[in-house]
């Protein structure tokens, strides 16, 4: 078995295409067997199956690896939103002749369908008219077991941001267990993750060269199964945290039993007995891309929440591609291998993927329909991806990966040149020139070689790496042509803005302030206290307040009244009531009132998802005898948490006024300035739910120290 990683990407626009690109390029991807009769069609190459509608714009995944698949001369269709119960909806384009690619969508499929308090929400932004239900929970999965119904024998490949971040053995919120790689769940024979398009253009040749799916291993960015350990390769036992145990018999040369037969692990030995697999070493000096480090076995993970925090902190450090090893869990009898993150795009590669030959709207089978996410973006610019920022609670770098890749300057003023001129809608306003973080564009490491070596979680915490490059003068320069192009009246930036690193170029936030701001400028300090913001890997308020100096004095040059927005988080790891309470004095004494706010949610795979599950830091070193970081975990303390970003809401006054009680400081009710809440309560606006029960609910003193009850038949130990 080849399972050698490539260490040098094939460019990805040098393929020799496929003998279909005869047919010649669709004006959009067919979604029905007329559609494909039309294009002269009998079958299709591949079919990609959606839990969103089908939108020809870049922004979509499922148009973008479309149409590159297209460009490498393959015929693509486009099953979208699918009736999940009748396997008939997946039979409606044929068999294709090479594979399935199935994605739940721009959005995973329960952040889609389900809010932070595991509520159904009432709307998809991604379906026409915004109809909710029509995707099902872990949509992944439901597809691609219809598939395998719909034709026997035909490869299924998953991808999107739902298959990447549960790649691994992942804690799933919604079910608050731990539940195996969705590769297993889904049944499906190889996993995509990340940035796809490297990865599915070399699937989508060799298979097209005859090779077998099951000959696929090897490939960057992508998850399969093995049924033994490769002998070129030696392994790197990380399965404890604690020192070694009892070790396990050496193997038997001649043993009958089957070289894939799992090996014991802690959940099937006597209590208080681990063990340590030791591997030959195949040298003194084994390289990297010969390496693979075996992470704690699923079951071994699903019961003990610490080993589940030590795989994070594991996977955590294996995302830089320029170091990163493969890695292999074991699920029961099988082996789950994660080869390392797929080679970054290259700009003249991101600027081919962007200049496909898109028709920027909705297929025409939903008419005049309006999709809430397509007006939101068609007439927004995505320039690069990736981000550096690290924040715990996002998995944008698990996904995209954190170096920046960056489109040309001509690209991007190609784009917009074609919105103003296509566009049957636009009106001379560009909303968005941004991505992940709209001020990261052509920001890198000043070394290449400092940056392949390199394993830090962040590049700008707890300070700005002094080897980052922060010059935004190729973002001005951009912002700066942009605008000036006949029939552009405004460009606006609506994507996050970093302002720890606009800070270190003045110049940039006045040009920003001065010309890209619609009157309101929304960032995200998500705390004001430093408890929750070292748990977030997020900067503190002095870069907060250095930023709003410099936007309050530019916005006066301008002449212009313009205002921050700022997004705060409640509930996240770390975060105890009084860290609350100060974030709402300060709320107060800034004037703010929020109409939204945002509770933390652990998605799959996330640093701070990992922090919530175990009650450790896993910034940190582990620690077996005590919880490390206070979790803000029940129904009540997360409204609680939520009524203190909205302490002007009279809805919440009642919890308000029991929890400032019971925390020592009823000096914060009253009628005056200097008051957060008021002692009177509006006719009618009450909160019977939790009025005068924050005594039984409600500490002021914490103990990160509490011991875990011994682990049960339960899926995860509960905490006291």
């Amino acid at each position: 078995m080849n399972t050698a990683l490539d260490t040098h990407a094939t460019p990805l626009f040098s393929y020799r295409k496929y003998w279909a690109h005869r047919f010649g390029v669709a004006p959009e991807l067919p979604m029905s067997r007329a559609e494909m009769d039309a294009l002269g069609w009998d079958s299709c190459d591949v079919i990609l199956v959606t839990g969103d509608a089908y939108i020809d714009h870049p922004s979509f995944g499922m148009a973008l690896i479309g149409r590159l698949l297209e460009a490498q001369g393959f015929r693509v269709g486009i099953i979208s939103q699918p009736d999940w119960t009748h396997v008939a909806e997946f039979q409606q384009l044929g068999r294709p002749n090479m594979f399935f690619g199935v994605t739940g969508g721009n959005m995973d499929s329960m952040v889609n369908r389900y809010t932070s308090d595991k509520k159904i929400r009432s709307n998809d932004a991604y379906t026409p008219e915004g109809v909710a239900g029509k995707r099902p929970d872990r949509a992944v999965t439901v597809y691609s077991h219809r598939c395998k119904e719909a034709f026997q024998g035909v490869p299924v490949i998953i991808g999107g941001i739902e298959a990447s971040l549960r790649r691994i053995a992942h804690y799933d919120y919604w079910s608050d267990t731990v539940r195996k790689s969705v590769l297993l769940d889904a049944k499906a024979d190889l996993l995509v993750y990340g940035n796809a398009e490297r990865q599915i253009v070399e699937i989508a040749h060799r298979l097209a060269a005859g090779e077998t799916i099951a000959q696929l291993h090897g490939i960057r960015g992508t998850v399969h199964c093995i049924k033994q350990l490769p002998e070129d390769f030696w392994v790197k036992d990380s399965t404890d945290i604690d020192k070694p145990g009892v070790l396990m018999p050496v193997v038997d040369p001649y043993q009958e039993a089957p070289a894939c037969a799992p090996q014991a692990s802690a959940s099937t030995l006597p209590d208080g007995v681990q063990t340590v697999q030791f591997m030959p070493r195949l040298g003194k000096n084994v390289a990297r891309e010969n390496t693979v480090i075996r992470l704690p076995a699923y079951e071994d993970v699903k019961a003990d929440p610490i080993l589940y925090a030590h795989a994070s902190r594991v996977l955590h450090g294996e995302t830089n591609p320029g170091n990163a090893r493969a890695l292999i869990q074991q699920h029961a009898a099988r082996l789950v291998w994660i080869n390392p993150p797929p080679i970054p795009l290259t700009t003249k590669e991101m600027d081919g993927v962007f200049a496909l030959p898109y028709s920027r709207v909705p297929h025409h089978a939903y008419g005049e329909a309006n999709v809430p996410a397509f007006e939101m973006i068609q007439h927004s610019v995505n320039i690069m991806r990736g981000c550096f920022g690290g924040c715990t609670f996002c998995s944008i770098t698990e996904h995209e990966g954190r170096i920046i890749q960056s489109r040309s300057e001509d690209s991007i003023i190609k784009e917009i040149e074609a919105i103003r001129d296509t566009s049957p809608h636009f009106t001379g306003h560009i909303s968005d020139l941004g991505g992940p973080t709209a001020n990261m564009y052509r920001l890198a490491c000043k070394d290449e070689k400092i940056e392949a070596a390199c394993r830090k979680p962040s590049c700008v915490y707890p300070g700005i790496c002094p080897n980052l490059n922060t010059d935004h003068t190729p973002l001005i320069k951009l912002y700066r042509r942009a605008r000036a192009l006949p029939g552009i009246k405004k460009i606006v930036i609506a994507s996050g803005l970093r302002y720890d690193l606009a800070v270190e170029s003045p110049e940039y936030v006045k040009e920003l302030v001065t010309h890209h701001v619609g009157g309101y400028l929304k960032i995200a300090p998500e705390h004001t206290e430093h408890g929750p913001l070292s748990k977030m890997m997020k900067p503190g308020m002095g870069s907060y307040d250095r930023f709003k100096e410099m936007f309050d004095k530019y916005s006066k040059e301008a002449g212009k009244e313009q205002y921050l927005i700022p997004y705060f988080i409640a509930a996240h790891p770390g975060t105890t009531d009084e860290d609350m309470l100060h974030l709402a004095v300060w709320l107060k004494r800034n004037g703010f009132r929020a109409d939204q706010v945002q509770a933390f949610l652990p998605s799959p795979m996330s640093i701070a998802t990992a922090m919530y599950h175990s009650g450790q830091d896993t910034l940190h070193k582990l620690n077996r005898k005590e919880d490390t970081v206070y979790i803000p975990k029940s129904v009540k303390q997360r409204r609680l948490h939520k009524a203190f970003l909205r302490y002007h809401d009279p809805k919440n006054w009642p919890l308000l006024r029991d929890a400032l009680k019971i925390m020592g400081r009823a000096d914060l009710i009253g009628n005056g300035k200097q008051h957060l809440v008021p002692s009177f309560q509006p006719k009618g606006v009450n909160d019977d739910a939790f009025k005068s029960k924050g005594q039984q609910v409600f500490k002021t003193k914490y103990t990160f120290a509490e011991r875990r009850e011994k682990p049960s038949a339960s899926p995860r130990s509960k905490r006291k």
